[in-house]
């Protein structure tokens, strides 16, 4: 007896009506030969069959060609499924032909599974770089209190020693201090180069901790209306406004900036990320708009969710290059081409990042004035 073999295992017989298990003409179907409808459609069958099998392993390597003929025989083979309901009591001929529609409908209609991490790496990707896109006036505002901070800052530390000492954290001590001599300074810049690797991996989490800390209280303190974000972005802006005063007070310039760059351009990034979450959060707050605020807090949760993750991803990698590449022995002017390389790839990634938003709101914008066309 003839057979047809499934992709996933199953298989059914068709019973020839005209052979030796019909039982006499009033059997016989006149205006429907089960014999013929098989013979004649059952390549149609194999070949769908064949199209679901490759396609479920892999419908990316499928050309267009192969996805056509699928949906070709699809088509077909629907037709054949309601012959077969309508004019047969083969229930195992329409149990196969609905599973082999079924499949192949699934492979033409419905989302192609995506992998675990699919979603994971269209965030790393653009979906970060976007999600700032879409919100970079928190950013830039943020950014703009952090570099207000550190211009005031360093102007007074810098003509005033007394404001230095008004001005720097009183838990900072140790040599770097308004008031070191060169030498000490230039020893704390260069202390910690021949730490061992455990030292340095201990160094990156601690680093990572404190500035996650940093960040998260940045992003968090957005929730009283932004007020104490404001005045935090100030501040951390300000710590680093008179760090470097000190050293340029003491004739200590392009090490200094070796010294801090190479993680710093990383580091601060991040914290201007933070710092643009809490004001996204203040705005929900003081401005949700026509939204309650709890529906503005919200939506301003899952975008600042997303930026969260990649200012986490930016202190990680700033800790482990302030634990490794700072405390190493590389000289002042390779420090100062691995932070421009640094700068370099932030600022292409947030770029693209723009880029991609801007192309997808005027791909948007498009159809919208185009409408609907006509048939």
């Amino acid at each position: 007896m003839p057979s047809l073999k499934l992709a996933w295992g199953m298989r059914i017989e068709v019973i020839n009506v005209c052979g030796a298990n019909a039982t006499g003409s009033s059997k016989r179907r006149t205006r429907f030969s089960m014999n013929s409808f098989t013979v004649r459609n059952k390549p149609t069958w194999d070949e769908l069959e064949a199209l679901v099998t490759k396609g479920r392993k892999s419908l990316r390597r499928m050309t267009p060609q192969e996805l056509g003929r699928l949906d070709q025989l699809y088509r077909r083979t629907t037709t054949h499924l309601a012959q077969v309901a309508t004019r047969s009591s083969d229930r195992r001929l329409h149990s196969y032909l609905n599973s082999l529609t079924a499949a192949a409908h699934s492979l033409i209609y419905l989302p192609p599974r995506k992998p675990v991490f699919s979603g994971l790496g269209f965030l790393l990707r653009e979906g970060i770089a976007r999600t700032f896109a879409r919100n970079w006036k928190a950013h830039a505002i943020s950014a703009g209190l952090f570099l207000f901070g550190a211009i005031i800052a360093y102007i007074a530390a810098y003509t005033d020693p007394l404001a230095a000492y008004a001005l720097w954290p009183s838990d900072m001590a140790g040599e770097r201090q308004p008031g070191s001599t060169p030498e000490q300074l230039l020893e704390a810049l260069r202390s910690g180069r021949d730490q061992a690797g455990g030292e340095k991996f201990l160094f990156a989490a601690f680093l990572f901790a404190n500035n996650l800390r940093v960040g998260v209280l940045a992003a968090a303190a957005g929730m009283l209306a932004g007020v104490p974000t404001v005045f935090l972005m100030i501040f951390n802006g300000m710590v680093l406004g008179v760090f470097v005063a000190l050293h340029h007070r003491a004739g200590i310039y392009s090490e200094v900036w070796a010294w801090l760059l190479p993680h710093g351009v990383t580091e601060i990034g991040a914290i201007i990320l933070c710092g643009g979450i809490g004001l996204m959060f203040g705005m929900a707050v003081l401005a949700p708009g026509d939204r309650s605020r709890t529906e503005s807090l919200r939506a301003v949760g899952r975008e600042a969710g997303i930026v969260a993750l990649g200012a986490a991803i930016m202190l990680v990698a700033a800790a482990v290059i302030e634990s490794y590449l700072r405390q190493s022995h590389l000289s002042t002017r390779a420090r100062l081409i691995f932070a421009a390389g640094t700068a370099l790839f932030w600022a292409l990634f947030w770029w693209h990042g723009a880029y991609r938003e801007r192309l997808a709101r005027s791909t948007t914008t498009d159809s919208l004035l185009a409408g609907p066309s006509s048939s």
